[in-house]
């Protein structure tokens, strides 16, 4: 766990950077400084984005994560390379034609119940080219094992630009329509540096040969098409289905904001994931299974115990919270706490995911998640007509609950490997024991006051609890080294 620890540790500071000059962003600035017409316009735009990015990668970030480490020789690593180079061009170039020729119908079809979003097309195309290049790059150095300059640009970057940009609008040097325009110029930016570091680290050598295994290559990213898709699907159907199905594109930004405060408890385990995956791929690779379960038991307990504290901090300060923020962002209470809970749960399968996905199960577990993307997609279907957004947080939370309950039956089954131990029951017993204590108890004072205090008292306690209990052997070698106990 060195070097997980060691590039988790830097990539946690960097994402909770990136994520706190979000919540700026998020929380106060797109909410005063645009219109809620058009920041739901942009949270529909991103989502848009981030659905079509895994069919423009074509699965090759993927692949080079799992495929990589096979490879031996140099002839066969830069032939292996170019192809992951030109492979996702087999769908952006026939996706890019379609939809020159087809762009009213498209136009049509998106913009039925919000005409605002009409002239924006295009942008939510070249977003998507630009996300999924960026995580091809990105890939090229994870290999390297090489993955804190890629996740301080996948985290930081582009968040401290669109700080400038709102300013921007604040200001008056730009209208809302140049505002978006320099959003898409960002994350072209993002991910020509991306590349320029990429290609630093190793320079490709352009090589057209065939490969001894470029069927199964082939395979797999055409696989990771669906299964990238599926996960984009349930973390963002939600946003473009309220965009598609509410009259009201407003809806989208009230829901975006919930949403983002129920995200940040996926921040470790995002950071973790840049260095588990390619570790958990040369360990299946190597048929290393002891050092694997190690690794599974050990990423559950330490995200666990870390994604449990920030789910504290958010559903004992949520109310707080919400009293800093423009009242008609403040309906989203369920939202955040239902969302919460599935982060959570999310977070407690540790590198369930990086196993799945690098080893030969990774087909049926394709069939299971589109299986579960449908449902989603159905769930949000029925509930968002019904109750709103609320509707559509508990369709994904419980699309994310049965899909998370099936990949750790699923890893029991083919590896006979669990992520908990008797310290996981330890920790949810905590984590409800302090939200009983902790819930009604407020300070009398300026919510970021309450907030802060709050928040100090709570780490205090839950910490102290977490070092007794001694439940993850490297978070209480952490505690110890920095509060230099003996």
């Amino acid at each position: 766990m060195g070097i997980v620890l060691k590039q988790s540790f830097k990539n946690t500071v960097t994402t909770y950077l990136g994520f706190g000059i979000g919540a700026i962003n998020t929380l106060f600035l797109y909410t005063n400084f645009l219109t809620d017409e058009y920041y739901g316009l942009v949270a529909f735009l991103l989502s848009a984005a981030n659905i079509m990015m895994p069919f423009m990668a074509f699965g090759v970030h993927n692949a080079i994560v799992k495929f990589y480490s096979a490879f031996k020789s140099k002839n066969s690593i830069n032939s292996f390379l170019t192809l992951m180079l030109f492979l996702p061009l087999l769908f952006i170039i026939p996706v890019a034609l379609v939809g020159y020729f087809a762009y009213d119908s498209i136009s049509s079809l998106l913009s039925n119940e919000n005409s605002i979003v009409e002239g924006y097309i295009w942008h939510m195309f070249i977003l998507a080219v630009a996300m999924a290049y960026f995580e091809i790059f990105f890939a090229w150095t994870k290999v390297q094992m090489q993955t804190v300059f890629g996740n301080l640009m996948k985290e930081v970057f582009h968040r401290v630009c669109i700080f400038l940009l709102l300013f921007g609008v604040y200001l008056e040097w730009l209208t809302v329509e140049q505002f978006i325009v320099g959003l898409v110029l960002v994350y072209i930016l993002r991910m020509i540096i991306m590349k320029l570091y990429a290609f630093s680290i190793r320079f490709p050598r352009l090589k057209f040969q065939k490969l001894e295994k470029q069927f199964s290559i082939l395979k797999y990213a055409g696989l990771m098409i669906i299964a990238g898709s599926v996960a984009m699907l349930i973390l963002d159907i939600d946003k473009f289905m309220i965009g598609l199905i509410l009259p009201d594109i407003e809806q989208v930004a009230y829901y975006s904001v919930a949403i983002f405060i129920a995200t940040v408890i996926a921040v470790p385990q995002r950071a973790m994931h840049q260095i588990m995956m390619p570790l958990t791929a040369k360990y299946l690779n190597e048929n290393d299974r002891i050092s694997l379960e190690d690794l599974y038991k050990r990423s559950s307990m330490t995200l666990m115990t870390i994604s449990g504290f920030i789910f504290l901090l958010i559903i004992l300060n949520i109310n707080q919270l919400y009293k800093v923020l423009p009242e008609e962002f403040t309906g989203g209470l369920f939202v955040v706490l239902i969302v919460s809970l599935a982060k959570l749960y999310d977070n407690c399968l540790g590198n369930n995911n990086a196993i799945l996905f690098n080893s030969d199960y990774y087909r049926m577990v394709l069939f299971f998640g589109v299986l579960l993307a449908i449902m989603a997609i159905v769930l949000n279907a029925i509930f968002i007509p019904i109750y709103g957004i609320d509707g559509s947080a508990f369709a994904t939370f419980l699309a994310v609950f049965i899909y998370n309950t099936i990949k750790i039956i699923f890893v029991k089954q083919k590896f006979n490997m669990l992520p908990f131990t008797m310290a996981s029951f330890k920790i949810v017993l905590t984590l409800i024991g302090l939200s009983l204590i902790f819930y009604f108890w407020e300070f009398p004072f300026h919510p970021i006051v309450n907030i802060a205090l709050k928040s100090a008292a709570i780490g205090f306690v839950y910490f102290s609890f977490i070092y007794k209990l001694n439940v993850s052997d490297d978070i209480s070698s952490q505690i110890k080294k920095y509060l230099r106990l003996k």
